[in-house]
């Protein structure tokens, strides 16, 4: 009987833990789940015969030895910055190991050990990264052995509200971290467009916008991410003259959002003084001149936006302007400004998430410019199953299946863009429902 050991109960975790329960039976798998909370693990074990809950608290030197010890393959599920430390527990222990978060530079110093041990690191197995590094690559490598020769890559997601439960002007609401989304974008978005290597500062980023539709879903807008270079020689696309990752956006809320980012509303990087004390329409504000019109006049005559608008209007509903108390102590302006998301773009428990993902690769081919568009949309049931955790926690599923199969016989630390990797894990998630249609035109 295998042993996997699960760390982390949390929602990302609840089609991890079902999709392995559920296989558990026919290949004699013993499946525990641990974390801080032991009702968190035993709600997501649900009684199964062949799962175990247990409290584990990761920095309990003992505990962590114990079960690390004890497992055959574990799977971390903790937050990014704590993986390293499961890495290198399981190097002590000669486990494998699997992840949905980026490879550090931490966990890819311990690539050479693990191999040298027999051991298998696998990272990135997510929806981004994970998803998109394997949807991606399959494309690549097939335009490359037709003899094609790729010279745009644009590779886009977004988590979003399913259309039937878009009910609020931003058209978003939350189904990941709202901290990340409230300090998305802080730094320098770098791309390269026709052979020039494009810079957008953090200020400029909700301005340059590229525009994009999908099929049954309507029209998306993209902002950059932050290196989409790296992706050049992560892909085999070194001499690309065009390459471009971005987060998706229904039409609209770039420009909004921009109004907050001008104002000053995401900075995390200083405390607002009494903070607890504040209103919100105080915290609107202190960043505003001090002035004899009304706050909306101030606001839109301050951001340059029409004071009819529907950005004003989009403001407005977040509730900026009304006099509830902050009541957050020592707390940034991003902080406060998640506190009043959270309040407004929560998912209701009926509500539906969306996860959109579209790659977009132009290649000559025998002569002949094409273009491959390969999109996949997935919804959630509702707040507790979303697409987000489903398409997290599915694909490191398969990978962990595989691993446990010994169907996987890579050694050190991987991401998914192999063959190996990918080609299994794709046909499986679109037996599953994660369907990406593809379509090709001659430009």
């Amino acid at each position: 009987m295998k042993n996997i050991l699960i760390i982390g109960a949390g929602l990302s975790s609840t089609s991890l833990i079902q999709y392995l329960l559920k296989h558990s039976e026919k290949n004699n798998w013993k499946i525990t789940v641990g974390d801080m909370s032991l009702e968190s693990a035993q709600k997501k074990i649900n009684n199964h015969p062949n799962g175990i809950a247990l409290r584990f608290n990761l920095k309990d030197l003992e505990q962590r030895a114990e079960e690390i010890s004890a497992a055959d393959i574990v799977v971390s599920m903790v937050p990014a910055s704590m993986h390293i430390i499961v890495a290198k527990e399981c190097l002590r222990h000669r486990k494998h190991l699997l992840t949905p978060s980026y490879v550090s530079s931490e966990m890819m110093e311990l690539d050479e050990e693990a191999k040298e041990k027999g051991l298998c690191f696998l990272n990135e197995l997510g929806v981004d990264p994970g998803l998109d590094h394997m949807s991606a690559m399959k494309i690549i490598d097939q335009i490359k052995e037709r003899g094609g020769k790729i010279k745009t890559f644009k590779s886009f997601c977004g988590g979003l509200v399913a259309p039937g439960c878009d009910n609020n002007p931003w058209n978003y609401k939350f189904s990941w971290n709202p901290r990340n989304v409230v300090v998305a974008g802080q730094g320098t978005a770098q791309f390269k467009e026709n052979n020039h290597y494009k810079y957008i500062p953090y200020h400029k980023l909700f301005s340059t916008l590229t525009k994009t539709q999908i099929t049954g879903y309507g029209d998306f807008e993209v902002y950059p991410n932050r290196d989409s270079l790296q992706y050049c020689e992560l892909y085999g696309l070194n001499n690309i003259p065009t390459i471009m990752r971005g987060t998706m956006r229904r039409p609209g809320y770039s420009e909004a959002w921009n109004v907050l980012v001008q104002l000053g509303c995401t900075d995390d990087t200083y405390i607002m003084k009494d903070s607890h004390k504040l209103t919100y329409l105080d915290y609107l504000l202190s960043f505003l001149p001090d002035s004899e019109k009304s706050t909306e006049e101030n606001l839109a005559d301050f951001t340059h936006i029409d004071v009819n608008s529907v950005i004003m209007t989009k403001l407005k509903w977040l509730g900026l302007f009304s006099d509830e108390a902050v009541g957050l102590r020592n707390a940034t302006p991003a902080m406060i400004l998640q506190k009043i998301l959270e309040q407004k773009w929560a998912l209701e428990p009926t509500d539906r998430d969306l996860l959109v993902m579209q790659h977009l690769f132009d290649f000559e081919i025998n002569g002949e410019r094409k273009r491959i568009t390969s999109s996949m949309t997935y919804e959630g049931t509702d707040r507790e199953h979303t697409a987000m955790s489903y398409t997290v926690g599915t694909p490191l599923a398969i990978a962990t299946k595989l691993l446990a199969k010994d169907k996987i016989h890579l050694k050190g630390v991987h991401i998914p863009t192999l063959p190996e990797l990918y080609k299994p894990i794709l046909t499986e998630l679109d037996n599953l429902g994660i369907k990406f249609i593809e379509e090709e035109i001659v430009l």
